[in-house]
């Protein structure tokens, strides 16, 4: 059987990989130059991943939690871009780009920003502030001026992704973050206060009512009742038909993070108590009074003109 020989066509691939497409400066470029510049880009990348993933592993380790220490997904996620911009600058002088020129490419990055590439500029620059700034942080809990609640999960290049209550990832431009209102509300501290508006029938004893609200309170586990940050009740309106109340109550994180779970809790641990007190939970009602005058002269023009 003969044996294939495989070194002819090596010899002329290496040929082939060896011939310059063009010149770079004064660098002749290559296919096996574009191909150094593809592995060396793959490998800054891949090593850029890696050190991220691995400085928070080790932050994990030592800590406990990967939350107790948000300046080092911060630091964590600069180097990684550190080390991508630096790679990609070994890359592009690899294949003979000249740095001196770099003004000029520049130039040509800043027509790109004006025909079209300035949102995804204005969200890297956005997410590279809100990096250093360190006023949002994986984990915070956030309400955003378009309407999104939910948790940090990840603060990339160009989105933040958060996380609702459903378990629905929503991406969001980190420009967002930057020129629209933003409630941060795990910002410095994990406790927070909530207003649980309710009411009562007219006539209804408001001592009783209080008495009521408090115990509904303690009734949900997460309630904060230490010194200074005891439950209360308040009563905030006379309505239509109801005495409107609040119950203003500070709770910790276990509850902060769920507002809609939250607030259904107390209100139905306050149904219970105003019911055992007896106290009635007023419906809008409307009272019709009929003048018999009126009705008269109503009746007299609907049959005007009639034989």
């Amino acid at each position: 059987m003969e044996q294939l020989n495989f070194a002819p066509a090596l010899a002329h691939l290496r040929d082939w990989m060896s011939v310059p497409w063009f010149t770079l400066g004064d660098t002749p470029v290559s296919a096996s130059r574009l191909l150094g510049l593809v592995v060396i880009l793959v490998a800054v990348w891949w090593l850029a991943s890696l050190l991220e993933s691995g400085i928070r592993r080790v932050a994990t380790q030592r800590s406990g939690h990967a939350q107790s220490a948000p300046s080092v997904y911060m630091w964590s996620r600069v180097l990684r871009y550190t080390v991508w911009i630096v790679g990609t600058l070994v890359g592009l002088s690899y294949i003979g780009f000249d740095m001196t020129s770099f003004a000029l490419f520049g130039g040509a990055i800043g027509v790109g920003i004006g025909f079209g590439l300035q949102n995804i500029f204005s969200n890297f620059i956005s997410g590279i502030i809100i990096l250093l700034e360190r006023t949002l942080k994986v984990g915070d809990f956030v309400d955003l001026q378009s309407g999104v609640r939910g948790s940090v999960r990840e603060i990339g290049m160009r989105f933040t992704r958060i996380t609702t209550n459903d378990e629905v990832d929503i991406i969001v431009p980190n420009s967002e973050f930057i020129n629209g209102r933003v409630t941060n509300w795990t910002f410095e501290t994990r406790f927070r206060r909530i207003h649980v508006p309710f009411g009562v029938a007219y006539g209804s004893d408001k001592t009783k009512v209080r008495a009521a609200a408090l115990r509904a309170a303690q009734r949900v586990k997460g309630t904060v009742a230490e010194a200074g940050r005891e439950p209360d009740a308040w009563l905030v309106g006379f309505g239509d038909s109801s005495l409107n109340f609040e119950l203003v109550v500070w709770v910790g994180p276990d509850l902060i993070t769920r507002p809609g779970r939250t607030e259904a809790a107390f209100m139905w641990a306050i149904e219970d108590e105003l019911r055992a007190e007896g106290i009635e939970i007023p419906f809008p009602q409307r009272d019709l009074h009929v003048r018999s005058g009126t009705l008269n002269v109503k009746m007299e023009s609907n049959t005007a003109g009639q034989p």
